[in-house]
């Protein structure tokens, strides 16, 4: 690894990091457009710099990207207190305006003598792969300091992020807290401009931040994941860019970036699709397991009443209770081996039936209590329907037949052999 790659990992790593911190309490805000927004408006600040002064060396520049990025808050912020627009609306209208204003002032650039080789076009893009040991320099320092505004104001941010209202009422100067917010990100946008362009820039600040969304519920960790999960992309977008020649790296660390968020969306323990996909199957399994020993329940109790044998068939379950065979033949299997219900055979019909053994009948009894003593409170204390007559509420007219409880509820009072 030469040198030059060297510094250009250090330079997006450092910017990947500090996007990631900042862009967590963005994203937190409802506030994930917000760095797009700002990172086309500071266009029409470069290529005024650029326009006043002539200068193409970065200090310039990025000072008039700063200007414009502080001028597009302040006017998202007049047009959110002075208009009946919501912030949604304002930051679409200071993104096109900007956006605009800055293409056509592109196109004064263009026309000047020398505009051609100019280099503002780079700002939309990026040019991670131009960048020196000064530029690194320079970004270490604009990172730290948004590290440390992060670390400093950890507390009010939190509040900011949270619950304004409280915070407003502890006496903490919430609109100045969020403006204090929007200054760092717009010293964000103009740290990573030169490395991954406007474009590309929304991006840094935004995949960091919802990919560690999928890791933790604290923000006490997902700052810190948010800014690794940057620098990771930073430095894998600069080795994937040294793969093959004349590779962007810019686009490559949004990818980098990208990737590590469909990790995160896959793979997350918790909030992952994996996960979710698991915990659903167990759901739908436990569903499935105590639906079947209520009507097992139901059904023995109601041949025990009828003085018949406490014998259940698969068609028992699917003409009377409405399960479907696909599912309940399986799990009966696996209850036999469980030593939950025992088989059998019935005499009348010669088909395989089964019966509850002392175990499953006692956990279907607990499963069946719980039912009964749910619809009995429907019933009287929330008053969804009347127990007994022909009026039944829409809503519970379905719970009884699905449970079977219009012979259990209709044989004395409500709850009677419940326990």
């Amino acid at each position: 690894m030469d040198a030059n790659t060297q510094w250009v990992m250090s330079g997006t790593a450092l910017l990947g990091m500090a996007a990631g911190v900042v862009g967590v309490l963005a994203l937190l805000r409802r506030r994930a457009l917000m760095g797009d927004v700002l990172a086309h408006a500071a266009l029409p600040g470069i290529a005024a710099a650029f326009l006043l002064t002539g200068s193409k060396t970065p200090g310039p520049l990025l000072t008039g990207a700063a200007v414009a990025g502080v001028l597009g808050t302040g006017a998202m912020a007049a047009i959110t207190r002075y208009s009946r627009l919501k912030q949604d609306a304002a930051m679409s209208l200071v993104l096109t305006v900007f956006f605009g204003l800055g293409i056509m002032l592109l196109n004064v650039v263009q026309r000047m003598p020398g505009g051609n080789q100019s280099g503002l076009d780079k700002f939309l893009f990026g040019q991670a792969a131009a960048i020196v040991p000064r530029d690194v320099r320079v970004i270490m320092v604009l990172a730290g300091a948004l590290c440390l505004l992060v670390l400093v104001f950890y507390k009010e941010f939190k509040l900011l992020a949270f619950d304004q209202e409280f915070g407003a009422g502890l006496g903490l100067p919430m609109g100045r807290l969020d403006l204090l917010l929007n200054l760092g990100l717009v010293l964000a946008v103009v740290t990573g401009l030169e490395s991954v362009g406007v474009v590309l820039m929304a991006a840094l600040l935004t995949t960091p931040a919802l990919a560690a969304r999928y890791w933790t519920d604290r923000l006490s960790r997902m700052l810190p994941l948010a800014g690794l999960f940057g620098a990771l992309s930073g430095v894998a977008g600069t080795l994937l860019s040294q793969v093959g020649p004349r590779m962007p790296t810019g686009p490559l660390i949004v990818l980098a970036a990208t990737l590590l968020f469909v990790v995160s969306l896959l793979a997350a323990p918790h909030r992952g699709l994996a996960a979710r996909l698991v915990r659903m199957a167990r759901t739908r399994a436990q569903v499935r397991r105590e639906r079947l020993l209520e009507a097992l329940y139901d059904l023995s109790e109601e041949a025990a009443s009828a003085g018949l044998p406490a014998d259940v068939t698969v068609a028992d379950l699917e003409r009377r209770r409405g399960l479907s065979p696909r599912w309940v033949g399986p799990l009966l299997e696996r209850m036999v081996r469980t030593g939950v219900v025992e088989r059998v055979r019935a005499a009348a019909e010669r088909q395989e039936a089964w019966r509850l053994t002392g175990h499953g009948l006692a956990e279907a009894y607990q499963v069946a209590r719980r039912e009964r003593l749910h619809l009995v409170y429907l019933m009287h204390q929330a008053e969804i329907g009347a127990p007994f007559g022909p009026e039944v509420h829409p809503q519970l007219e379905p719970l009884l037949r699905l449970h079977g409880l219009e012979p259990v509820l209709g044989r004395g009072q409500p709850g009677e052999g419940v326990g």
